[in-house]
């Protein structure tokens, strides 16, 4: 092609770590691409050899917040009675009266969505969206910015910050082919989905078949299957150090075998330090029959709460934390960036221990990489507040796809030490063949080559323009 300019739209954390810390800018670079990351986050990624410009915009409007917060409500209104599964409920967050800003807030957002609650009504809102946004400043000088740059294709790494709707419409008014992907495998469900672009790249099939379901205003032409980059470091075996080295760093016992404990985030688990708890008397209780165990605790990258202090500082016989190599450059959540040592050390820990165990966590697929299982923690603590449960985690439409026994589900704290004495057995290969099974449903086989794939599609649509 002619053109072979590619921004790739970086809004967020997540995009750093499927797009610049994977595979993805070397095999681009290979094909002859000629990439520039129009980057939004704090990193430098010049420092590390990419070409980049910085979008000065850091913030969306109030008023694009406001519209962006009534779509998704009106979206999950649509969902549950197309569908008549009150699951979509699960997905909202609580309207905040804390203040008189966030009580204004809310009372808006909440009149926009009485009046226009239905399909067409959504359509609107979603207008309103765009002609909002083309009015912005920022439209303007992103305009000016791609009118002078001319890529072949704008890609933007994630579907569902705001911040990206000005750039992804200036190309577009430019006739400037846009593209997005959907970054994780829970997201079309959430109603998460705040740009709109002339094509979407998924993870698989079964997300193919979602987009189009929620979607119904995107055409199957335009979704692409490749797969996501961020399981491929798991297949860089050149990363991962000897044994005796990485015990050595970490302050490990090289006569013990080790059991993740992989961690969520406070919203989603808010009982992560009883289930770490558990998991700990379960390991004393497999020592005292003669077994040589311990635990690493791998932390939530953004979760610097201090729930777990206590717990660790009280056990450290059985438990080492091995801290995630993200940085803290801001004070917002968003500010908080992976690194690609980060990437190297999440691999070394999954290649040295024998299994994980978390709460519904993703990590399965990581570790169903190295044909290592997973245990999923599937009871209720006894002091719980109303709001949560363990059936909610559960029943979220992502985990409806789940073949059976693809984890082992650990259903109260007193099984866990047998559960996890079996899943040290072959025995615990049955489950992972059946997680191999999950995996390959929710992310394209070979999960190694999605970067090769995504590159292979913007090469495709860059030679014959807008579908």
């Amino acid at each position: 092609m002619s053109n072979n300019k590619i921004f790739i739209l970086l809004p967020d954390g997540v995009g750093l770590r499927n797009f610049a810390f994977t595979d993805f800018y070397k095999t681009g670079m290979a094909k002859g691409m000629d990439l520039v990351f129009w980057n939004t986050t704090l990193f430098d990624l010049e420092k590390i050899g990419f070409e980049e410009i910085k979008l000065k915009q850091n913030r969306s409007s109030l008023l694009l917040e406001v519209l962006k917060n009534a779509r998704k409500e009106i979206e999950l209104n649509c969902n549950i009675r197309k569908s008549r599964d009150y699951v979509y409920d699960s997905y909202r967050f609580p309207f905040s009266y804390a203040t008189f800003k966030s009580s204004t807030k809310s009372y808006i957002i909440r009149s926009i969505i009485q009046l226009f609650d239905s399909e067409k009504g959504l359509k609107i809102v979603r207008d309103l969206i765009k002609k909002t946004e083309q009015r912005s400043n920022f439209y303007s000088e992103s305009y000016e910015l791609l009118k002078v740059q001319k890529p072949a294709l704008v890609f933007c790494t994630n579907q569902r910050i705001s911040l990206v709707i000005a750039p992804l419409l200036a190309a577009q008014d430019l006739k400037i082919p846009t593209a997005t992907f959907i970054f994780s495998w829970d997201n079309l469900p959430k109603g998460t989905m705040v740009v709109e672009t002339d094509y979407y790249f998924v993870w698989s099939s079964h997300m193919k078949k979602e987009l189009l379901y929620y979607y119904p205003y995107i055409k199957e032409n335009q979704i692409v299957v490749t797969g996501t980059p961020q399981f491929e470091n798991h297949f860089q075996i050149d990363n991962i150090i000897a044994k005796e080295i990485f015990f050595k760093q970490n302050g490990l016992d090289i006569g013990k075998k080790y059991i993740c404990y992989s961690g969520d985030d406070v919203t989603t688990s808010p009982y992560d330090p009883n289930y770490l708890l558990d998991l700990i008397k379960a390991v004393r209780i497999l020592n005292e029959r003669g077994n040589q165990l311990g635990i690493i605790f791998r932390r939530c990258p953004v979760d610097f709460s201090a729930r777990f202090n206590t717990i660790l500082e009280e056990n450290k016989d059985i438990v080492i934390a091995i801290i995630p190599k993200w940085d803290k450059v801001g004070e917002g959540w968003n500010t908080i960036l992976p690194t690609k040592e980060d990437s190297i050390l999440q691999l070394n820990i999954v290649a040295h221990t024998e299994l994980v165990v978390n709460l519904g966590s993703s990590m399965v697929f990581d570790y169903v990489s190295h044909k290592k299982p997973c245990a999923f923690m599937n009871y209720n603590p006894e002091k719980q507040n109303g709001n949560w449960s363990v059936e909610k985690i559960y029943n979220y439409v992502h985990f409806r796809c789940m073949p059976n026994n693809a984890v082992v589900w650990l259903n109260s704290p007193d099984e866990i030490s047998d559960k996890i004495e079996m899943m040290l057995s072959d025995e615990a290969q049955k489950v992972v063949a059946n997680a191999q099974k999950w995996f390959e449903k929710i992310n394209q086989y070979p999960a190694e080559d999605a970067s090769k794939r995504i590159w292979e599609a913007i090469d495709q649509i860059c030679k014959k323009g807008i579908c």
